[in-house]
Protein backbone atom coordinates (compact mmCIF):
# COMPACT_ATOMS: atom_id res chain seq x y z
CA UNK A 1 0.00 0.00 0.00
CA UNK A 2 1.28 3.46 -0.80
CA UNK A 3 1.81 5.98 1.84
CA UNK A 4 -0.80 8.56 0.97
CA UNK A 5 -3.25 5.90 0.49
CA UNK A 6 -2.12 4.28 3.69
CA UNK A 7 -2.34 7.93 5.34
CA UNK A 8 -6.46 7.67 3.58
CA UNK A 9 -7.29 4.87 5.13
CA UNK A 10 -6.25 5.95 8.71
CA UNK A 11 -7.87 9.09 8.64
CA UNK A 12 -11.06 7.11 7.59
CA UNK A 13 -10.48 4.99 10.59
CA UNK A 14 -9.94 7.28 13.25
CA UNK A 15 -13.47 9.41 11.86
CA UNK A 16 -15.23 6.56 12.12
CA UNK A 17 -14.33 5.65 15.82
CA UNK A 18 -14.29 9.58 16.48
CA UNK A 19 -10.97 8.99 18.15
CA UNK A 20 -7.04 9.84 17.25
CA UNK A 21 -4.91 6.66 16.70
CA UNK A 22 -1.49 8.27 15.57
CA UNK A 23 0.73 11.06 16.90
CA UNK A 24 2.32 12.37 14.21
CA UNK A 25 5.48 14.43 14.62
CA UNK A 26 8.02 15.38 12.19
CA UNK A 27 9.84 12.24 12.36
CA UNK A 28 8.15 10.27 14.06
CA UNK A 29 4.27 8.27 14.21
CA UNK A 30 3.59 6.83 17.61
CA UNK A 31 0.38 5.33 18.51
CA UNK A 32 -2.00 6.70 20.42
CA UNK A 33 -3.20 4.87 23.95
CA UNK A 34 -6.52 4.40 22.01
CA UNK A 35 -4.49 3.12 18.81
CA UNK A 36 -2.81 1.26 20.99
CA UNK A 37 -6.06 -0.86 21.95
CA UNK A 38 -7.27 -0.96 18.65
CA UNK A 39 -4.02 -2.24 17.07
CA UNK A 40 -4.51 -5.14 19.69
CA UNK A 41 -8.30 -5.96 18.41
CA UNK A 42 -6.99 -5.52 14.75
CA UNK A 43 -3.85 -8.64 15.83
CA UNK A 44 -7.08 -10.72 17.38
CA UNK A 45 -9.56 -10.54 14.64
CA UNK A 46 -6.65 -11.15 11.80
CA UNK A 47 -5.55 -13.93 14.38
CA UNK A 48 -9.37 -15.15 14.12
CA UNK A 49 -9.02 -14.69 10.22
CA UNK A 50 -6.01 -17.09 10.04
CA UNK A 51 -7.96 -19.46 11.84
CA UNK A 52 -10.83 -19.71 9.80
CA UNK A 53 -8.52 -19.43 6.58
CA UNK A 54 -6.70 -22.73 8.37
CA UNK A 55 -9.94 -24.56 9.52
CA UNK A 56 -11.38 -24.39 6.00
CA UNK A 57 -7.88 -25.85 4.15
CA UNK A 58 -7.84 -29.00 7.41
CA UNK A 59 -10.90 -29.93 6.33
CA UNK A 60 -9.97 -30.26 2.98
CA UNK A 61 -7.00 -32.24 3.70
CA UNK A 62 -5.47 -32.17 6.77
CA UNK A 63 -1.12 -32.32 7.35
CA UNK A 64 -1.03 -29.68 4.07
CA UNK A 65 -0.66 -26.11 4.43
CA UNK A 66 2.24 -23.80 6.03
CA UNK A 67 2.98 -24.14 10.05
CA UNK A 68 5.03 -21.98 11.70
CA UNK A 69 7.50 -23.62 14.58
CA UNK A 70 8.75 -21.77 17.31
CA UNK A 71 11.44 -22.85 19.27
CA UNK A 72 13.84 -22.00 22.26
CA UNK A 73 17.44 -21.44 21.17
CA UNK A 74 18.57 -24.41 23.80
CA UNK A 75 16.59 -26.68 21.96
CA UNK A 76 16.42 -25.93 18.92
CA UNK A 77 20.23 -27.22 18.09
CA UNK A 78 20.05 -30.47 19.52
CA UNK A 79 16.27 -31.47 18.34
CA UNK A 80 15.87 -29.92 15.17
CA UNK A 81 18.84 -32.32 13.53
CA UNK A 82 15.96 -35.33 14.59
CA UNK A 83 12.92 -33.19 13.66
CA UNK A 84 13.29 -31.90 10.72
CA UNK A 85 13.96 -34.98 8.56
CA UNK A 86 11.15 -36.65 10.26
CA UNK A 87 8.82 -33.76 9.14
CA UNK A 88 9.98 -33.36 5.57
CA UNK A 89 9.65 -37.98 5.14
CA UNK A 90 5.84 -37.66 7.30
CA UNK A 91 4.53 -34.23 6.36
CA UNK A 92 5.04 -33.55 3.17
CA UNK A 93 2.25 -31.29 2.61
CA UNK A 94 3.44 -29.45 5.44
CA UNK A 95 5.17 -25.94 4.93
CA UNK A 96 7.50 -25.82 7.76
CA UNK A 97 8.88 -21.94 8.65
CA UNK A 98 11.12 -22.29 11.86
CA UNK A 99 11.41 -19.30 14.54
CA UNK A 100 13.89 -19.22 17.00
CA UNK A 101 13.15 -16.96 20.11
CA UNK A 102 13.20 -17.14 23.65
CA UNK A 103 10.57 -18.64 25.64
CA UNK A 104 8.20 -15.01 26.11
CA UNK A 105 8.63 -14.28 22.86
CA UNK A 106 7.27 -17.49 21.35
CA UNK A 107 4.76 -17.94 23.77
CA UNK A 108 3.02 -14.56 22.91
CA UNK A 109 3.38 -15.02 19.37
CA UNK A 110 1.43 -18.67 19.48
CA UNK A 111 -1.18 -17.08 21.63
CA UNK A 112 -1.43 -13.92 19.20
CA UNK A 113 -1.62 -16.60 16.24
CA UNK A 114 1.98 -15.72 13.90
CA UNK A 115 2.75 -19.34 15.57
CA UNK A 116 1.06 -22.53 15.45
CA UNK A 117 3.72 -24.78 16.85
CA UNK A 118 6.01 -23.88 20.15
CA UNK A 119 8.86 -25.91 21.15
CA UNK A 120 9.78 -25.10 24.76
CA UNK A 121 10.69 -26.26 28.19
CA UNK A 122 7.30 -27.05 30.43
CA UNK A 123 5.74 -26.10 31.86
CA UNK A 124 4.86 -22.94 30.08
CA UNK A 125 2.10 -21.83 32.26
CA UNK A 126 0.87 -19.74 29.43
CA UNK A 127 -2.83 -20.35 29.84
CA UNK A 128 -5.08 -21.24 26.30
CA UNK A 129 -2.02 -23.26 25.25
CA UNK A 130 -2.10 -27.26 25.28
CA UNK A 131 0.84 -28.62 26.11
CA UNK A 132 2.01 -32.32 24.81
CA UNK A 133 5.12 -33.48 26.66
CA UNK A 134 8.05 -35.27 24.35
CA UNK A 135 11.16 -36.19 26.49
CA UNK A 136 12.46 -35.11 30.08
CA UNK A 137 16.35 -34.91 30.77
CA UNK A 138 19.34 -34.39 32.89
CA UNK A 139 21.35 -31.46 33.75
CA UNK A 140 25.11 -32.00 33.91
CA UNK A 141 27.30 -30.45 35.91
CA UNK A 142 29.76 -28.68 32.91
CA UNK A 143 33.71 -27.63 34.12
CA UNK A 144 37.03 -26.90 33.37
CA UNK A 145 39.61 -29.86 32.05
CA UNK A 146 41.75 -28.43 35.03
CA UNK A 147 39.17 -28.51 37.74
CA UNK A 148 39.09 -30.44 40.41
CA UNK A 149 35.90 -31.82 39.97
CA UNK A 150 37.15 -32.85 36.04
CA UNK A 151 38.60 -35.97 37.34
CA UNK A 152 35.95 -37.98 39.11
CA UNK A 153 33.98 -40.92 37.70
CA UNK A 154 31.06 -41.03 39.46
CA UNK A 155 28.09 -39.06 40.40
CA UNK A 156 28.15 -36.01 42.28
CA UNK A 157 25.88 -33.89 44.64
CA UNK A 158 23.95 -31.01 44.11
CA UNK A 159 25.61 -29.80 47.08
CA UNK A 160 29.05 -29.04 45.31
CA UNK A 161 27.61 -26.54 43.80
CA UNK A 162 28.01 -24.58 46.61
CA UNK A 163 30.99 -21.89 47.04
CA UNK A 164 31.64 -22.68 42.64
CA UNK A 165 30.75 -19.63 40.18
CA UNK A 166 28.36 -20.67 38.41
CA UNK A 167 27.93 -18.93 35.06
CA UNK A 168 24.50 -18.59 33.45
CA UNK A 169 22.51 -17.12 30.10
CA UNK A 170 21.13 -13.89 30.04
CA UNK A 171 17.95 -13.45 31.60
CA UNK A 172 15.12 -14.65 28.90
CA UNK A 173 16.53 -18.13 28.90
CA UNK A 174 14.25 -20.59 30.57
CA UNK A 175 17.61 -22.88 31.20
CA UNK A 176 18.86 -19.53 33.28
CA UNK A 177 15.97 -20.04 35.47
CA UNK A 178 16.00 -23.25 35.96
CA UNK A 179 19.46 -23.48 36.93
CA UNK A 180 19.15 -20.46 39.05
CA UNK A 181 16.12 -23.18 40.96
CA UNK A 182 18.87 -25.39 41.34
CA UNK A 183 21.56 -22.93 43.07
CA UNK A 184 18.83 -22.14 45.56
CA UNK A 185 17.69 -25.68 46.40
CA UNK A 186 21.40 -25.92 47.48
CA UNK A 187 21.66 -22.45 49.42
CA UNK A 188 24.38 -20.71 46.34
CA UNK A 189 23.72 -18.12 44.22
CA UNK A 190 24.89 -18.05 40.57
CA UNK A 191 27.80 -15.13 39.90
CA UNK A 192 26.35 -12.07 38.62
CA UNK A 193 29.56 -11.10 36.93
CA UNK A 194 29.92 -13.35 33.90
CA UNK A 195 26.23 -14.25 31.56
CA UNK A 196 26.07 -16.00 28.09
CA UNK A 197 23.52 -15.33 25.44
CA UNK A 198 23.97 -18.91 23.93
CA UNK A 199 24.92 -22.62 25.09
CA UNK A 200 28.10 -22.92 22.72
CA UNK A 201 29.41 -19.39 24.42
CA UNK A 202 28.56 -20.29 27.67
CA UNK A 203 30.91 -23.64 27.36
CA UNK A 204 33.69 -21.58 26.09
CA UNK A 205 33.17 -19.33 29.28
CA UNK A 206 33.74 -22.28 31.12
CA UNK A 207 36.23 -23.78 29.17
CA UNK A 208 38.42 -20.73 29.74
CA UNK A 209 38.05 -21.44 33.53
CA UNK A 210 35.52 -18.49 34.02
CA UNK A 211 33.15 -20.93 36.24
CA UNK A 212 31.08 -24.34 36.05
CA UNK A 213 27.38 -24.35 34.39
CA UNK A 214 24.73 -26.88 33.87
CA UNK A 215 24.12 -28.21 30.47
CA UNK A 216 20.93 -30.17 28.96
CA UNK A 217 21.79 -33.54 28.34
CA UNK A 218 20.81 -33.16 24.50
CA UNK A 219 23.45 -30.34 24.44
CA UNK A 220 26.61 -32.48 25.76
CA UNK A 221 27.73 -34.72 22.68
CA UNK A 222 27.54 -31.05 20.04
CA UNK A 223 28.91 -28.44 22.77
CA UNK A 224 31.24 -30.48 25.11
CA UNK A 225 32.90 -32.78 22.37
CA UNK A 226 36.40 -33.82 22.41
CA UNK A 227 38.42 -30.52 21.27
CA UNK A 228 36.97 -28.52 24.12
CA UNK A 229 38.24 -28.45 27.27
CA UNK A 230 35.45 -29.04 29.40
CA UNK A 231 34.45 -32.52 31.48
CA UNK A 232 30.44 -33.10 32.45
CA UNK A 233 29.75 -34.84 35.71
CA UNK A 234 26.67 -36.74 36.29
CA UNK A 235 24.58 -35.35 39.13
CA UNK A 236 23.26 -38.13 41.94
CA UNK A 237 19.53 -39.19 41.56
CA UNK A 238 17.18 -37.23 42.05
CA UNK A 239 19.31 -35.51 39.30
CA UNK A 240 17.85 -31.95 38.28
CA UNK A 241 16.52 -31.66 34.88
CA UNK A 242 13.76 -30.56 32.28
CA UNK A 243 11.16 -31.53 30.12
CA UNK A 244 10.63 -30.40 27.17
CA UNK A 245 7.34 -30.31 25.21
CA UNK A 246 5.39 -29.05 22.07
CA UNK A 247 2.59 -26.55 22.79
CA UNK A 248 -0.25 -25.21 20.86
CA UNK A 249 -3.63 -22.80 20.86
CA UNK A 250 -6.46 -24.82 22.70
CA UNK A 251 -8.63 -22.92 20.27
CA UNK A 252 -6.78 -23.99 17.14
CA UNK A 253 -8.89 -26.33 14.27
CA UNK A 254 -5.49 -28.56 13.84
CA UNK A 255 -5.67 -29.94 17.60
CA UNK A 256 -5.63 -33.67 16.32
CA UNK A 257 -3.21 -32.69 13.63
CA UNK A 258 -0.90 -31.19 16.47
CA UNK A 259 -1.49 -34.13 18.77
CA UNK A 260 -0.33 -36.58 15.61
CA UNK A 261 2.72 -33.95 15.34
CA UNK A 262 3.75 -34.84 18.87
CA UNK A 263 3.93 -38.16 18.48
CA UNK A 264 5.71 -37.92 15.45
CA UNK A 265 8.12 -36.06 17.30
CA UNK A 266 8.56 -38.62 19.94
CA UNK A 267 9.09 -41.16 17.72
CA UNK A 268 12.10 -39.33 15.39
CA UNK A 269 13.71 -38.65 19.15
CA UNK A 270 14.14 -42.30 19.72
CA UNK A 271 15.05 -43.34 16.61
CA UNK A 272 17.86 -40.50 16.92
CA UNK A 273 18.36 -41.77 20.07
CA UNK A 274 18.95 -38.51 21.82
CA UNK A 275 20.02 -38.74 25.26
CA UNK A 276 16.73 -38.16 26.77
CA UNK A 277 14.14 -40.57 28.61
CA UNK A 278 11.19 -39.91 25.85
CA UNK A 279 7.45 -39.16 27.45
CA UNK A 280 5.47 -42.60 27.45
CA UNK A 281 1.82 -41.75 26.51
CA UNK A 282 -0.43 -43.52 28.64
Amino acid sequence: MSQPALSSAVSALEEILATRLLERTTRRVLLTPAGTRVAEHARRVLAGMDELMEEAATVREPFTGPIHLGVIPTVAPYLLPAMLPMFARRFPGIKLTVHEAKTETIVEEAKEGRLDLILLALPGEAPGLVEQPLYDEEFLLAVPAAHPLAHGDGPVTREVLRGLDIVLLNQGHCLREQAIDVCREVGTRATAATYATSLPTLVQLVAGGLGVTLLPESAVPVEAGRRVPVRVRRFADPAPGRRIGLAYRATSPRLAEFAQVAKAVRGAVRARRLPVTVFQEG
